[in-house]
């Protein structure tokens, strides 16, 4: 009897629907957002019905869905209560009501029908209702695993299997993997640029996600019948560590079986249409963002009133208040069709600032439509070249990278507008390349058919022979990173191609560096390629070096690692011995998960080589490398300068790049290059002396004058930026630029010149005013849970930069043939405006639908503003300038940031939770100028911040600088600064000048020198200044109330010449009938330039706190070059005091973390002392002086190389 029973168990276990039955079931679906502790804001949806399955046929039925009922919740677990939506009850309903017909076979459901105004939001959720019958179940084990398809996607499965035998009952639980789907539902959106770290997981996770299935399957005469099933799916989200806190959302869905009945009426369905399977369907255009949530019906009227609002309101000023409303535009933007994007064209082109705004931000329509209304703008000619190529760049690397668009995106390569300006041209084709990458980043195989044209491209520029049409297309190819350019690549590589090393090095240089990204995507093609050419000892330096650069942004094996430690031991070229060193060394040293394998490969390559190579100086090119990373925050940065010399001192080519790490994604984030071809052109065989290290700038400044000289068709200068990793700008600075720029500000430049008609324009009175808001980065997430809602995590960040320009001129006698004679002329100048930017980034984890959206929301602003008001008066010919400003009136914000973390439903206002208040005003006066600086801060903080990295943002946090009217003040009509320069003394002179001769007089002592003997006996104060001097620049700052007396600063600079030095004194004085506070300064140099020193008193009258400091070479001729510097010091303030026993707190720990040796002992006080001695070309000692201890090291490897140095007396005071 049991084993019969264990057979009929066995036999109708699989799920299964009669087709002659009626099936009834209640559902319960609950998602909530929070962060599972107590008196912490929470927001819930809960949904509530009943539905009916009835059978059609066989293998098709009846979805029925009735008594919806919808509630929410935002406040505190335990203390609220869930509210009725009304409107989203209604809603949903009216959807509900029409009938949804499914396929189902074999525990299978393979097609769901829907009427076709249901939207896919409400599929959705059927989807989340029907997967309950979407189970496996196998009696014969009670544990399996399998890969099957869910509303997740097609996912793996780990079943196990319990039986009640009592109840004829089997308890089935699953558990889903929803992280490795083989096909998954979820979609990522905006993050093709910024690589996965998958080394960056080892050490945690920004996601987790976990889902539960349980069944309870009754056994009946038809087959397994569910009864039961409950789903728990749990999604733990931070922008920093899980393990460090997080925001948790928690979806919960409850089905159990009421009743099951006879069908006696068919179901009148009427026209149906396939909405698929059971898998989740994401909505093309990814509408809504989940930051805002506006009604986007007829979007044409709002469109217009939008850009208006926001044109007017950044005329005067960055409009915080309103930054946020690109996002709205955006959004409305993305409805509308084609023929509104035409219409909205031709209402908005007409004006500047509206045509300027809806360029601005169209380019975010990111499909075909943008495409086909660029295209139509690009034919007609409609718009700048500047507009053209703003808008290109930004619509191609944020256009959905689908074939379709890929397509489109093609002809801008053939149109002729593209090709009408060098500038633009670049960019089109850099762009092109570009979305080429992202493309292939989900699509593979990618077709090659995509980077065709880009091939065809670099090929036609080999044939011609043409360098600039070949870097293009090189640096185009390095965008799309497509694996089928490498045999492309290779025909402009030495040793790869005959006639390759022919090429000019700029091409070959492109054509190396064009491997980076592809260095990723296939590491071992481009190993053997790179390691190849770096191991060629008879390539340029350049192509070596950089050959070695892609190398290791391969990631390569310790193997590899050991053959570059192999070549550099025997390496005779000291430039890439030096740079390929200088890699190493900075990945030996490097924190970021991305090089934890390598930069242990790298550390043991460096204690190899540091015995040959470690002594080179940065007279050899280099790469500095610098980062961090934190593992509770899964988040650092990294930064990288990348200097390539030949023979000079001059880098003939620069580049500065930054890394962001976060979240387990790596993100470029910018880089910037330059290459001095045509510089080195002009030094290298003209000058042999480069060779002699420190006096190469004097040389190469005397020989800069025959740059006219070089070939028309040789940059001087080529400047590249990439953003993300992409490279997006290309530019050659040529002599006729350089030239044209010369002629343009000539003084003997007449009306032809641009800069004539500018000064026309002032004198007439001129404004300009400028915006650019831009949306930086669009990154998100979506993966759909049990409910069949949509959970995201989407991040946001969008600029608005303004400025506006005002100006008026009055020039006395105005300029009438050339500019020269502005020199003569007295010009008076009116000007105000302002500059800003306004910042937001914006992080959201929740549920969002165009229903509804509930969920953690992170929003940060910071803003930037700095506007102003002067009249300048200049007067060329006397060497007099004048600025009046207008003092702060009103409270001006400098500067601010303010972020909020809460959670909400339906953008609802985020409630109360227990928090902590926290405020600081702090104000600095400077009350002669009528104003005060200062900074306000405020924090409302919720508990637990002292828990996770995630709760110190809970709450509202602001920070401002600001300057405000200085309370108790006296009124100040306006701020004056006076600039004189030339040899004519300022009144007030004589009477300063005789207190300087008295301090300087009184302050004579001993200098000695390394060897403590005796230099000189005295400060040169000499017979010179009995005289009255002349001063070289007089400037005052005042603050002026008439009828009452200025109030503010002087200070004079004076040049004090003798036979054998040169002495420069300053005094800066309080400006006032009692004031006596005063700073006087000397310093000085022997016109041989052997000796120089300085001295700083100040206080009242000078006599308060001083300090001096020498420096000083060595005495004899025959000993080592060494420098001895000494600072003494007499009274200081509380301040310099309290800092100078801080830094010797500290001396101890960063003596030793430097390597240096120290020892105590009793040295003289109130005087610090630094000996450095040249050891040898590479290296030098140094020793160190201060009052309780002498700290000292040997051999320091020299940032320069010491070789040009000679044992002199040579003295340096400051």
């Amino acid at each position: 009897m049991w084993r019969l029973h264990l057979c009929l168990l066995v036999a109708l276990a699989e799920p299964f629907l009669n087709s002659k039955k009626t099936y009834e079931y209640k559902y319960e679906g609950l998602v909530r957002v929070g962060r599972e502790l107590p008196d912490l804001v929470e927001s819930a949806l809960k949904m509530r019905c009943t539905f009916k399955i009835i059978g059609e046929s066989p293998q098709t039925f009846v979805l029925q869905i009735s008594n919806v009922d919808v509630e929410d919740f935002n406040g505190l677990p335990g203390k609220g209560v869930f509210s009725p939506s009304q409107k989203l009850t209604k809603r949903l309903s009216a959807e509900f009501s029409q009938p949804i017909v499914f396929e189902f076979s074999k525990g299978q459901i393979t097609d769901i029908r829907t009427a076709p105004g249901v939207s896919n939001t409400v599929v959705n959720i059927v989807r989340g209702i029907l997967g309950f019958l979407q189970v496996t179940v196998k009696t014969t084990q009670s544990f399996y695993e399998l890969v099957e398809l869910g509303i997740h996607g097609v996912c793996q499965s780990s079943y196990t299997v319990e039986e009640d035998s009592n109840a004829k009952e089997l308890i089935v639980s699953q558990m889903v993997d929803i992280t490795n789907c083989q096909q998954p539902a979820a979609l990522y959106r905006g993050m093709a640029l910024a690589p996965e770290d998958k080394l960056s997981k080892q050490r945690g996770e920004s996601v987790v996600s976990t889902v539960k299935h349980t069944y309870t399957v009754k056994s009946t005469a038809d087959g397994g019948l569910i009864t039961k099933a409950f789903a728990q799916e749990r999604q733990y989200f931070t922008p920093f560590n899980v393990k460090g806190g997080s925001s948790r959302l928690l979806a919960l869905r409850d089905i159990e079986l009421l009743k099951v009945s006879d069908t006696t009426d068919k179901i009148v369905t009427g026209q149906m249409q396939s909405r698929g399977n059971l898998i989740y369907k994401t909505e093309k255009d990814l509408r809504p963002i989940p930051v805002v949530m506006i009604n986007l019906n007829e979007p044409m009227p709002k469109i217009l009133d939008l850009i208006k609002h926001l044109a007017q309101a950044n005329i005067y000023h960055v409009d915080s208040a309103s930054s946020t409303d690109i996002l709205n535009l955006i959004q409305l933007l993305r409805v509308a069709t084609l023929e509104n994007l035409e219409q909205l064209w031709k209402q908005v082109s007409g004006n500047d600032e509206h045509r300027r705004w809806f360029l601005d931000l169209v380019v975010e329509v990111t499909d075909e439509r943008i495409l086909k209304f660029l295209e139509t703008r690009f034919k007609a000619g409609d718009i700048t070249a500047n507009e053209a190529g703003q808008a290109l760049v930004v619509a191609f690397n944020h256009l959905s990278a689908e074939p379709v668009s890929v397509a489109l995106a093609q002809e801008f390569l053939t149109i002729p507008f593209s090709k009408s300006h060098p500038l633009m041209w670049n960019t089109v084709v850099l762009a092109y390349g570009s979305l080429v990458y992202r493309y292939c980043v989900y699509t593979d195989p990618c077709p090659i058919t995509v980077v065709q044209p880009l091939l065809d491209m670099a090929t036609s520029g080999l044939s011609k022979n043409s360098e600039e049409d070949m870097v293009l297309a090189l640096k185009a190819l390095g965008n799309a990173a497509h694996p089928s350019s490498i045999k492309t690549l290779l025909k402009f590589l030495p040793g790869y191609t005959a006639g390759a090393e022919k090429l000019p090095i700029r091409v070959q240089s492109a054509a190396v560096q064009s491997f980076r990204l592809l260095a990723s995507r296939d590491p071992h093609s481009v190993q053997d390629i790179v390691l190849n050419l770096f191991v060629q000892r008879t390539l340029p330096a350049e192509i070596r070096m950089l050959a070695c650069m892609v190398l290791l942004e391969t990631k390569p094996s310790i193997a590899l690692i050991s053959v570059i430690s192999e070549v550099l031991l025997e390496e005779t070229d000291l430039q890439v011995a030096s740079f390929s060193y200088s890699l190493l060394k900075g990945i030996s040293k490097s924190r970021t998960p991305d090089n934890q394998h390598l930069s242990t490969a790298c550390n043991i390559a460096i204690k190899i080589l540091t015995p040959k190579l470690g002594h080179l100086s940065y007279r050899y090119s280099k790469n500095v490398h610098l980062d961090w990373f934190h593992d509770d925050f899964l988040f650092g940065t990294s930064a990288d300068i990348y200097m390539l010399q030949n023979e000079s001192l001059i880098p003939t080519k620069l580049m500065l790049k930054g890394k962001m790490h976060f979240i387990g994604r790596i993100l470029q984030f910018l880089e910037f290059g330059f290459r001095a071809d045509g510089l080195k052109e002009l030094l290298v065989g003209k000058i042999p002396q480069l060779k002699k290290g420190i006096t190469d700038f004097a040389t190469i400044m005397n020989i800069l004058s025959d740059w006219q000289n070089l070939p028309k068709d040789r940059p001087l200068l080529t400047a590249y930026a990439r953003v993300f990793g992409q490279e997006a700008f290309l530019m050659d600075v040529r002599e006729d630029s350089i030239q044209s720029i010369i002629k343009s500000f000539s003084p003997s430049a007449g009306k032809e010149s641009k800069v004539w008609e500018k000064i026309q324009d002032v004198q007439k009175g001129t404004s300009w005013h400028w915006t650019k808001p831009h949306l930086v980065y669009e990154a998100r997430f979506i993966q759909p849970t049990c409910l069949g809602l949509p959970v995201e995590i989407s991040k946001y960040y969008s600029i608005i930069n303004a400025i506006t320009v005002k100006a008026k001129a009055e020039i006395n006698p105005p300029p009438k043939e050339h500019l020269g004679e502005l020199l003569s002329s007295d010009i008076s100048l009116h000007t105000d405006g302002f500059v800003g930017v306004t910042k937001d980034h914006f992080v959201f984890h929740g549920i969002n639908t165009e229903l509804f959206q509930c969920g953690t929301e992170l929003k940060s602003k910071i803003v930037s503003a700095l506007p102003w008001a002067f009249d300048l008066k200049i007067n060329r010919k006397e060497q007099k300038y004048e600025m009046n400003l207008t003092p702060i009136k009103t409270v001006t914000e400098l500067f601010s940031v303010k972020y909020v973390f809460h959670d909400f439903y339906n953008r609802g206002l985020p409630k109360g939770s227990a928090t902590d208040v926290w405020k600081i005003l702090q104000c600095a006066d400077a009350k002669i100028y009528g104003t005060s600086v200062c900074i306000e801060a405020e924090a409302k903080r919720a508990h637990y911040l002292h828990e996770y990295p995630l709760y110190y943002f809970l709450g509202h946090t602001r920070f401002s600088y600001q300057l405000e009217p200085a309370e108790g003040a006296k009124p100040i009509e306006k701020i004056q600064i006076q600039v004189t320069a030339g040899r004519k003394n300022p009144p007030r002179v004589s009477e300063m000048m005789n207190l300087s001769h008295r301090v300087f007089k009184d302050t004579r002592d001993e200098i000695t020198s390394c060897g403590e003997n005796n230099l000189s006996n005295s400060f040169p104060a000499s017979q010179d200044l009995d005289a009255t001097p002349e001063s070289v620049i007089t400037v005052k700052a005042l603050g002026l109330s008439p009828p009452a007396k200025p109030l503010g600063y002087e200070g004079v600079a004076f040049y004090l010449p003798t036979a054998q030095r040169d002495n420069i004194e300053m005094i800066v004085s309080d400006i006032g009938e009692e004031a006596n506070w005063k700073m006087c300064a000397n310093a000085n140099t022997d016109k041989s330039q052997t000796s120089a020193k300085a001295h700083l008193r100040w206080g009242a009258e000078c006599q308060t706190y001083d300090l001096s400091m020498r420096v000083s070479a060595a005495c004899q001729p025959e000993s080592k070059p060494s420098i001895y510097t000494k600072i003494n010091w007499g009274a200081l303030p509380s301040v310099f005091t309290m800092i100078g026993q801080r830094i010797q707190e500290y001396v101890p720990g960063i003596s030793y973390i430097m390597g240096f040796y120290q020892k105590y002992e009793k040295n003289p006080e109130r005087q610090a002392a630094v000996t450095v001695v040249v050891s040898s070309p590479q290296t030098f000692d140094m020793r160190v002086k201060i009052p309780e201890r002498t700290i000292y090291k040997k051999a320091i490897p020299s940032p320069i190389d010491l070789a040009g140095f000679e044992a002199v007396n040579f003295t340096i005071s400051t």
